[in-house]
């Protein structure tokens, strides 16, 4: 417990003072259609940060699949739809772990002004989804954004067997 609330503390101010050049986002986006390199940059500095450390892991690992790629630098893109501040971040992870069922309760419904973070914090895999098929991504790396917070207990696929991946990336960046 001691550990995470460590991690969780150190995160919050990873979050405050997260930067990314535009040299290091041009390196990882250019296999990116120009729409969903905007899409990217649509995404809070924070969120940035966190997509480039998914992909370099991945990319560390030895995985090549670009539509996985594509996937890590996009997966957290639909949270740009309420520009998620470090401070509704931290109370969504406290939510989470201490009053999950109040978490569940608050990101219902429509997102109005008050609830909003809450509610596209729980949407943001569907709405990342949408905004990369738009922006012109894989059906493969669609299906990743959609899937990525999805509690998965058997792989029988491989979108499966990517999805494990970027989840056990995702989860430890």
């Amino acid at each position: 417990m001691i550990k995470t609330a460590c991690y969780r503390v150190g995160q919050f101010f990873r979050g405050l003072t997260a930067r990314v050049s535009d040299e290091e986002a041009e390196r990882a986006t250019r296999t990116l259609t120009a729409e969903a390199q905007a899409l990217f940059r649509r995404q809070t500095i924070q969120d940035q940060r966190h997509a480039l450390a998914v992909y370099g892991a991945i990319r560390q690992a030895g995985h090549t699949n670009p539509h996985l790629l594509a996937a890590a630098l996009l997966h957290d893109a639909g949270k740009a739809a309420a520009r998620l501040s470090p401070v509704h971040r931290s109370i969504i992870v406290l939510l989470g772990r201490f009053a999950p069922s109040l978490l569940a309760r608050l990101s219902q419904g429509e997102p109005r002004s008050w609830n909003r973070p809450f509610v596209v914090h729980a949407q943001h895999p569907q709405i990342g989804a949408r905004w990369a098929e738009e922006a012109g991504c894989s059906p493969l790396a669609v299906a990743l954004i959609r899937r990525h917070e999805e509690k998965q207990i058997v792989v029988q696929t491989e979108q499966d067997r990517l999805l494990a991946i970027l989840q056990a990336v995702d989860d430890a960046n």
